[in-house]
């Protein structure tokens, strides 16, 4: 009797784990083409300045209400995107570049680069010109999110005004 079981057990359970193996699988780009389809309204290899979060505030998932988000949905398909950041006077800024999977291929903030950065996203056999670093994300297509706390309490115009001379672009 238990025998009789065993095969369609067998195969019930090989089914179910190919099932969970397939969809983790494809879960992140999943992800990704969402939130590329969120903030990508303003077109892609473009930075897109989001105005001061507030309660209805919902592009990015919880976005916090001491930060001002900037962010460039890319895709490498046409050739290198570039993006440069320029020093930003606020108590911290941060630049985080995530690929197709979700995950993060380059992180720089103001400690690290507090002259700003230049970096140039490169699918394959794609160099960067002079000047700007070379990162290379996994697939063609990703987000850039540029991250800048402020003080609410306080002026932050000179901190938005630089925010928004931040770039990015294809290359050419």
């Amino acid at each position: 009797m238990i025998a009789r079981w065993l095969g369609p057990l067998a195969l019930g359970l090989f089914a179910a784990l190919l099932g969970w193996h397939v969809t983790l699988a494809n879960y992140p780009q999943a992800l990704m083409r969402l939130a590329i389809a969120r903030v990508g309204q303003g077109g892609v290899n473009r930075m897109t300045h989001a105005p001061l979060v507030t309660a209805r505030a919902r592009a990015i998932v919880r976005p916090s209400p001491d930060l001002l988000y900037s962010s460039c949905p890319y895709d490498l398909a046409r050739g290198p995107v570039l993006i440069e950041v320029p020093a930003i006077p606020a108590p911290y800024w941060s630049l985080s570049v995530f690929d197709a999977r979700t995950d993060a291929a380059f992180v720089r903030n103001d400690r690290a680069a507090p002259m700003g950065v230049r970096v140039a996203l490169l699918g394959a056999g794609q160099v960067a010109p002079p000047g700007y670093a070379p990162v290379r994300p996994h697939g063609t297509r990703g987000i850039a999110l540029l991250r800048v706390l402020i003080d609410r309490t306080g002026d932050f115009s000179a901190a938005d005004a630089a925010r928004r001379r931040a770039r990015c672009r294809a290359a050419g």
